[in-house]
């Protein structure tokens, strides 16, 4: 301690610790009502053109009108004056004036016809011109109960059924020796690896044709660190318990929960295309997702037993990793099919991203032959097979 120092009294204050911690917000707050108070000067509207910026996120087709769902993503409130589809105006309703962030739908009344392509402008009152193309117009479907309940069936398709086929590999990856284990945990570190790349490139591009008022590309990027840190919570809780409970084999099973929590936020992702591309109407492209999905993710059932082969887990935990894994793909597409919204769908498949990155960080000290060794041509092996399957089976997607 330095000459002529004191020590500081622990509780030198009686102001409860909380109250402390309140008052610089206070303070803030306070100069923030002086500043609107005095009009905030210095502080007042800018010259020049507005700046007017509207995106299109959602088009809704019915009989004899286009619906556009717009949202105001400058600075400046937008007034839509006119809309024009193939380069004729027609009548709409939903115009007005559309403050920062807001959102309003326009019903146009146009007798379009199936299979055809057009081309929207909307005219704002300062001569701006916002575009919106629809290439295949198709009739979207109601959503109702019916569609819905078609919804979950598909969900069940992609997600639950394939990911419960692939987890029948258990048998052999329990006859399996620590060589052909580190293989597979391998394998699993590659398939999570493409998953993980496949979610950031979807993530991106949606974003980018979304609004940007809410972030953007940023909405990735803050979705996966938050799902990293919450996985990361959940790691060391999981691990805390284990380690009071000393239940044997508990880690396998731990480790296979977290894959599936990964897989999980994944398909949530999947589920999101493929209700909105049956909501958009592109029934064809809603089928071929539906199918190279399912094929797809079967080979995600094998990376959740993967950790399992010294592992006892009775048919129920076995059924609740399946479901935490599939599941989200039906409320992906419930998601996709009524709620569909670029800012939030780019928030979501952020949160995949950090979730398998959390994952592959657990399972990566498990690929070593021993502590401090590197990786054997087996584990390099698995790497290279996970995502070549990834790769083969996405291009069924693509198709």
């Amino acid at each position: 301690m330095e000459a002529g120092s004191e020590p500081v009294p622990a509780h030198s204050s009686r102001a409860p610790a909380w109250l402390l911690g309140l008052a610089p917000l206070a303070l803030l707050a306070v100069a923030i009502a002086a500043i609107a108070a005095l009009g905030a000067p210095g502080l007042g509207e800018r010259n020049g053109v507005p700046v007017e910026e509207l995106a299109v996120e959602r088009t809704t087709l019915r009989p004899g009108e286009i619906a556009l769902t717009v949202r105001n993503d400058g600075p400046d409130p937008v007034a839509v004056e006119q809309v024009s589809v193939n380069d004729a105006y027609f009548p709409f309703t939903g115009g007005g004036e559309i403050g920062r962030l807001g959102s309003r739908t326009l019903s146009v009344s146009y007798p379009w016809v199936e299979g055809e392509a057009y081309e929207i402008f909307l005219l704002t009152s300062t001569g701006a011109t916002i575009e919106a193309t629809i290439d295949a117009a198709a009739e979207s479907p109601a959503v109702d109960a019916g569609f819905i309940g078609l919804m979950a069936l598909l969900g069940i398709y992609v997600g639950v059924i394939p990911v419960a086929i692939g987890m029948l590999w258990l048998p052999l990856v329990r006859r399996a020796g620590p060589g052909l284990v580190r293989g597979l945990l391998a394998f699993t570190v590659g398939l999570l690896a493409f998953l993980g790349a496949d979610a950031l490139l979807e993530g991106l591009e949606i974003a980018a044709a979304g609004p940007q008022a809410f972030g953007g590309a940023a909405l990735v990027l803050l979705g996966a660190s938050g799902s990293y840190l919450l996985m990361a919570w959940i790691e060391a809780a999981m691990r805390d318990r284990r380690r009071r409970a000393r239940t044997a084999g508990a880690g396998g099973m731990h480790l296979a929960l977290l894959i599936a929590v990964g897989i999980g936020l994944h398909n949530l992702g999947e589920g999101l295309l493929i209700g909105s591309a049956y909501a958009a109407g592109a029934l064809a492209l809603g089928a071929f997702l539906v199918v190279g999905f399912a094929i797809h993710n079967t080979t995600e059932g094998l990376a959740i037993v993967a950790p399992l082969s010294r592992t006892r887990a009775s048919p129920g935990r076995l059924a609740g990793l399946g479901l935490v894994a599939g599941a989200p793909a039906v409320l992906g597409a419930w998601i996709g099919a009524s709620l569909f919204d670029p800012s939030l769908v780019s928030l979501l498949f952020g949160a995949g991203i950090g979730a398998i990155v959390q994952v592959v960080v657990q399972i990566w000290p498990a690929l070593r032959p021993a502590a401090g060794s590197r990786l054997d041509g087996t584990a390099f092996a698995g790497l290279l097979g996970g995502v070549a399957a990834m790769y083969a089976t996405g291009l069924l997607i693509g198709a």
